[in-house]
């Protein structure tokens, strides 16, 4: 089964130097029908000005997962963390039993546009932490680069405490890419930019989303190319 949610229908605010969209509920918006997908619990789009930003507030029993895709964003928190991260890398917190952080784009000039996520985490009560990695962007060329994982393969994977996998592709026009999925798992995809089809028949553009289940294979075309993040959920 596939539900689709076209990029018109997320909630969406303008604060001056925030816009954001919410693809569940967050905040100010509240769906009792959208609360999450599996362990997924926020997917927030974020456009902060310059110089601006979240400042310090708390979290708690969370794995929250900050994606960049244009710009830089700058973190911060009460266990001594600092970190810039821009396109090409990863922050992950886990909140577990409590922490303080803020969120602010460093750049006197250029506006920062970055995806949070934020999950359940498998175990409560976890002690707080925080990485920011690094990969190659290159190798997300028609291909799957996991980015994100429970059991990461590599120092270019965060690291999170929910099974689950993180996927970023650039897909090349004319080309295809597949996904094997396991019985009783889910999928949740995101189109950055471009177009995709999924099994030949269902179009997404920028910025929609789909919210997948019992579907055993995923086989994913792009007419112009794009960029898209799949994640693999339980």
């Amino acid at each position: 089964m596939m539900q689709i949610y076209p990029a018109q229908s997320r909630y969406h605010a303008d604060y001056g130097w925030l816009k954001t969209y919410h693809s569940f509920s967050f905040g100010d918006y509240y769906d009792p029908n959208n609360l999450q997908f599996g362990p997924l619990r926020v997917l927030n789009d974020d456009f902060v000005d310059p110089l601006r930003g979240f400042g310090a507030h708390p979290h708690q029993e969370m794995e929250i997962v900050s994606i960049v895709l244009k710009g830089y964003l700058k973190h911060e928190d009460s266990a001594g963390h600092t970190a810039t991260t821009t396109f090409g890398g990863v922050q992950r917190m886990s909140a577990g039993t409590g922490i303080i952080h803020s969120e602010t784009n460093p750049s006197p000039t250029e506006e920062v546009n970055f995806l949070q996520l934020w999950f359940l985490p498998e175990v409560r009560g976890l002690t707080p932490s925080y990485e920011r990695t690094t990969f190659n962007v290159e190798k997300m060329k028609n291909a799957l680069l996991p980015v994100v994982a429970k059991n990461p393969s590599s120092p270019e994977i965060a690291h999170i405490h929910q099974d689950l996998t993180i996927y970023l592709s650039d897909l090349e026009a004319g080309r295809e890419l597949t996904f094997a999925q396991q019985e009783g798992r889910r999928i949740f995809f995101f189109v950055i930019e471009g177009d995709v089809a999924l099994n030949g028949e269902t179009v997404l553009h920028k910025r929609d989303s789909a919210r997948i289940t019992e579907t055993p294979a995923l086989h994913i075309t792009s007419g112009n190319g794009a960029r898209f993040m799949l994640i693999d959920l339980p």
